[in-house]
């Protein structure tokens, strides 16, 4: 992987430029603080890229924390999953925290504002305090426990945190503005009752804080400099700053909250719940399908850390939302590929040849590069012979014109081997092509030097003695436009996106894949081992992303 240090400057380094030259600031302290409810999506891992790639230009330091304040949908699952998931971007925190160690703090920061008069505990219930937030148009209606003396809530929040009320029988809020313009600042609720075991502190806690009242909490105490987050989260910054700016140990140095483009790929969708819900309706093998584009999914995919970071870098970091276009992905792992992978024959579809005048049982073991376009991969052998196999879509019974493939009567060129003319086509009872008759010319092959004619197609094969068997699995977008003539349709599953390929044909040297392993298969695209499928004794691959098509029907 390149520099990690190399991030091309953008708004948010301008900002932090500003901040050390004025000296607000002296060390540049970012951090990644997902909530460990669910697997980690591409989008994620934009938002990890820029704190890392922003704390190391700087020389400053990166922090890994979880936000973990509500243990009703958190998992070690998803705490292990998210550390794996980081580690293979690449991005090696300096720091590993919890939300959950500062409960205490946290506490002890709500009950400073009880005492200051900013917070107070609320009897309505969750329907309540909705219906009186109010709207973008009218303002909200103050709780009717809104004025209670600060003696009194110290004493029911005291309570709350003994155990004494059921859950959700009551809420702790900040006072600040039922008629601010901005529904975040109307008495957002900061702490609730939840009876739920922790995956951190166990029951020791009945009471949790809110995200919104927690994080900047969670910031200020691990002394980050810049806190970078979404756009999403900008309506919430000014509750960011009012935590912190009535809490005497930050009125005077806080972090700094900066907010960028949330990544959206058209055509699909990378929310945290809906991901979840396809995993929990059994819509998709798990959090690592290859279809979805969570991390681990696009890792298990065949995607590579280092075309995410260089589609990260490609889209750059914006300071208004917009909607990249799949094909920039595509790119980017293509580019990555193109001198890392093998290049190998392989028929997904295999249609038997047999080179009639070629004598049985004679192999020939060809030389082909291993990468054309990187030298230093070297070269392998491949055998030849007379029962071969080639692409099902290579043959046509009657081509059209500009088709340089196989038909009766055409000439091509097998690669790396010989001119190979298709003389007569095998069918079965239903009329299905099952196999070629052929001949080829022994005094065309390749490196040979041979130029009395010129043939315009040239194809690739695998021997049928030798040929490797393995499962071939093709993957299209997982939800497309229930209308397609239509872009503002809504988005709906795509009974397509999984195409399972068996007994496809390899050439021998595939017998030494590794899990894991990228291979370009020659024509078809990019493929990888697929990570928990393919064994030593049954190879199964996953379709990275296709190649442009050298022809179009």
């Amino acid at each position: 992987m390149k520099d990690e240090t190399i991030m091309a400057s953008n708004f948010i380094h301008n900002i932090i430029d500003a901040d050390l030259e004025n000296g607000n600031v002296k060390k540049i302290h970012t951090r990644f603080p997902p909530e460990p409810n669910g697997y980690l999506h591409v989008g994620h891992a934009k938002a990890i890229l820029i704190n890392y790639l922003t704390a190391k230009k700087y020389g400053g330091e990166f922090n890994l924390r979880f936000d973990d304040t509500n243990p009703v949908k958190e998992d070690v699952e998803y705490v292990n999953s998210i550390m794996e998931d980081i580690k293979w971007l690449g991005c090696e925190w300096d720091h590993l925290f919890y939300a959950s160690d500062y409960f205490g703090k946290m506490y002890d920061y709500a009950m400073e504002l009880v005492e200051k008069g900013l917070a107070f505990v609320d009897d309505q219930t969750a329907e309540e305090i909705s219906d009186t937030r109010g709207s973008l148009t009218e303002p909200g209606k103050e709780s009717p426990y809104r004025n209670r003396s600060i003696e009194e809530n110290v004493s029911l929040f005291e309570k709350m945190k003994k155990g004494d009320f059921p859950d959700s029988a009551r809420v702790l809020r900040a006072k600040i503005d039922m008629s601010s313009p901005n529904i975040n600042m109307r008495d957002p609720v900061i702490y609730r009752i939840a009876r739920a075991t922790h995956h951190n502190t166990g029951d020791a806690w009945c009471i949790y804080p809110m995200y919104d009242f927690a994080h900047p909490i969670e910031d200020a105490i691990e002394g980050i400099s810049h806190s970078l987050c979404s756009l999403e989260f900008e309506n919430h910054r000014p509750l960011y700053d009012w935590v912190l700016m009535n809490l005497e140990d930050y009125k005077v140095v806080r972090p700094r909250q900066i907010e960028f483009a949330k990544l959206f790929i058209k055509d699909s969708v990378l929310g945290k719940r809906y991901l979840k819900k396809l995993v929990d309706d059994g819509k998709v093998e798990g959090w690592d399908d290859p279809r979805l584009e969570t991390i681990s999914g696009m890792r298990r995919r065949g995607y590579t850390p280092e075309s995410l970071r260089d589609f990260t870098e490609r889209i750059g970091v914006a300071k208004s939302n917009s909607t990249v276009d799949r094909a920039l992905l595509e790119y980017c792992v293509r580019e990555d590929l193109k001198l890392k992978a093998k290049r190998k024959m392989a028929v997904l579809d295999p249609l038997k040849v047999t080179i009639t005048n070629y004598p049985e049982g004679q192999v020939e073991w060809l030389e082909d590069d291993d990468n054309m376009d990187n030298e230093a991969m070297g070269i392998r052998k491949v055998p030849f012979s007379k029962h071969l196999y080639v692409e099902r879509e290579d043959f046509m019974e009657e081509p059209p014109k500009k088709y340089h493939r196989l038909y009766v009567g055409n000439e091509v060129r097998f690669r790396k081997a010989y001119f190979i003319t298709c003389n007569e086509m095998v069918k079965d009872a239903d009329g299905h092509v099952i196999e070629l008759l052929c001949t080829y010319d022994p005094e065309t092959k390749s490196g040979s030097g041979f130029e009395e004619r010129k043939v315009k197609g040239t194809i690739h094969w695998v021997c049928a003695e030798h040929a490797v068997n393995a499962t071939v699995r093709l993957y299209e977008n997982l939800v497309i436009r229930a209308d397609e003539n239509d872009e503002n349709s809504e988005l709906v599953l795509n009974p397509d996106s999984l195409t399972i390929l068996e007994n496809c044909k390899l050439e021998p040297s595939f017998s030494e894949t590794q899990r894991g392993e990228h291979i370009q298969f020659l024509r078809n695209g990019y493929f990888v081992a697929d990570s928990k499928l393919s064994t030593a004794e049954h190879l199964v691959f996953n379709r990275v992303v296709s190649l442009k098509s050298s022809y179009k029907l």
